[in-house]
């Protein structure tokens, strides 16, 4: 109905999974399928996107977006939804065992396909209480001590030929310094439950890595670990929440909405999220956060693992997540046919060889915009001025070229209007997503 724009996969996008299955792989996915319409009433919703439709030959986990961690809507295996989970659930913990049962019972002379999109750190702010107690001390530091350390840590690590003494800082950031003791020790929690939900992730892929290595197979797996986005800066108010959140929990205790210094966030009845400050820090040093184009928005880390096979090594040639899906393809297929129309496989830099890679690239959400051709950027906020930056000296974003190479500026707008016009992207008249705001509300 509204092309781009419905919120669920296109009929002519091929997923991994329908590409794979074809040559003779299983095919398996445990965690969120973001990718369908929900309506609250499986099996009778529309099924045509949902996973066993969509190349899956089994499915669990959920269809919406995440809500909580404990009773999670669209809870679902296959087409059938799911009854609300009993006991010590933790949904992040579940989807790691499932991901882990279907390497188990899998037939190790046939390949497969596991396709495993976790939800952490997506807000709730949900975690278990001894892992968030176990970060509490380490961030009353504040973010801006942290930041600095982290600056240095990246420079001596090799990611950044020189100290990184100049950042961008957005404008609604507020000083550590400026909030109360107790404020602080509220701002750490948050903090800490969100690294206690990364821990939680992070444990399940070991788990996972010791399953592939106890069938014997770690040699002929390929593992691709990457993150969908920067750290997330939207706060939640008191009645703020997302749409088909519970009201109460399995127990029927009324949930804590909102990001409230009253309220500890990690147990099943608040909702909560970590915040601009602490966005900020996840980004460190890039500028901006989930929902922007600027580099804290859209450059996140990806590994790419096969023992043996993949030699240590890092690649700073641009790339971007459609590349994945030939990848895979490459990788699989003898003739390394793809129907993937946009993304260009990696294989041939797992090889440490030359690849033909993107001439240009392009984004753009909620009307926050980005095009790249080579190392010129060119990306805007919704409401503001394009900015130009040469990202081969100056990676943080700092300095804006687009009035002293205003011929450049314009040469990549109009490719991005080109591409915008090709490929049904609409100007954007919705709302932003609501980051920032509350520090101020809460500084002595």
């Amino acid at each position: 109905k509204n092309g781009l724009y419905y919120g669920e996969l296109s009929p002519n996008t091929p997923t991994i999974a329908e590409q794979l299955k074809p040559l003779g792989y299983s095919t398996y996915l445990s965690g969120k399928w973001h990718l369908a319409r929900w309506k609250g009433d499986a099996p009778k919703d529309d099924l045509k996107n949902w996973p066993k439709q969509r190349g899956f030959d089994e499915f669990y986990g959920t269809i919406a977006s995440i809500r909580t961690y404990y009773n999670p809507p669209s809870y679902s295996r296959n087409n059938e939804l799911l009854p609300a989970p009993k006991g010590d659930f933790y949904y992040t913990e579940a989807i790691s065992d499932q991901a882990c049962n279907y390497i188990k019972q899998h037939d190790s002379k046939k390949p497969f396909f596991l396709y495993v999109p976790h939800v952490a750190p997506h807000w709730p702010l949900h975690a278990r209480e001894a892992t968030i107690k176990s970060y509490e001390s380490l961030y009353l530091k504040g973010w801006d001590v942290l930041a600095e350390e982290r600056k240095q840590k990246l420079v001596k690590q090799g990611w950044f030929d020189k100290a990184v003494s100049e950042t961008k800082s957005h404008e609604r950031a507020i000083k550590w310094d400026e909030f109360s003791e107790d404020t602080k020790k509220w701002y750490a929690r948050r903090m800490a439950t969100y690294a206690a939900m990364v821990e939680s992730l992070d444990d399940g892929v070991g788990d996972i890595l010791k399953t592939i290595k106890s069938k014997g197979i770690e040699k002929d797996t390929l593992i691709i670990f990457l993150s969908d986005n920067g750290g997330c800066a939207e706060e939640i108010g008191p009645k703020g929440r997302a749409k088909g959140f519970p009201l109460k929990t399995r127990s029927g205790k009324l949930i804590r909405l909102g990001n409230d210094p009253k309220i500890d966030p990690g147990p099943e009845d608040t909702y909560a999220s970590y915040g601009l400050e602490w966005a900020q820090f996840s980004n460190t040093p890039y500028f901006n956060f989930k929902s922007f184009t600027h580099e804290g928005g859209i450059r996140t880390p990806a590994i790419f693992y096969q023992p043996g096979v993949i030699k240590p090594g890092r690649s700073d040639e641009m790339t971007h997540v459609i590349d994945v899906l030939p990848t895979c393809v490459d990788l699989a297929s003898p003739k390394g046919a793809t129907n993937a129309v946009d993304g260009k496989s990696l294989a041939p830099i797992l090889k440490d060889e030359m690849r033909e890679g993107h001439e240009m690239m392009y984004w753009e959400h909620e009307g926050n915009s980005a095009v790249r051709l080579g190392q010129w950027k060119l990306v805007r906020r919704h409401g503001h001025d394009w900015e130009l930056y040469n990202l081969e000296v100056d990676p943080l974003e700092l300095k804006d070229l687009s009035q002293t190479k205003p011929e450049m500026s314009q040469k990549m707008k109009e490719n991005y209007l080109l591409w915008a016009s090709l490929n049904g992207v609409k100007p954007w008249t919705g709302n932003q997503t609501p980051i920032g705001g509350l520090s101020k509300t809460l500084t002595k």
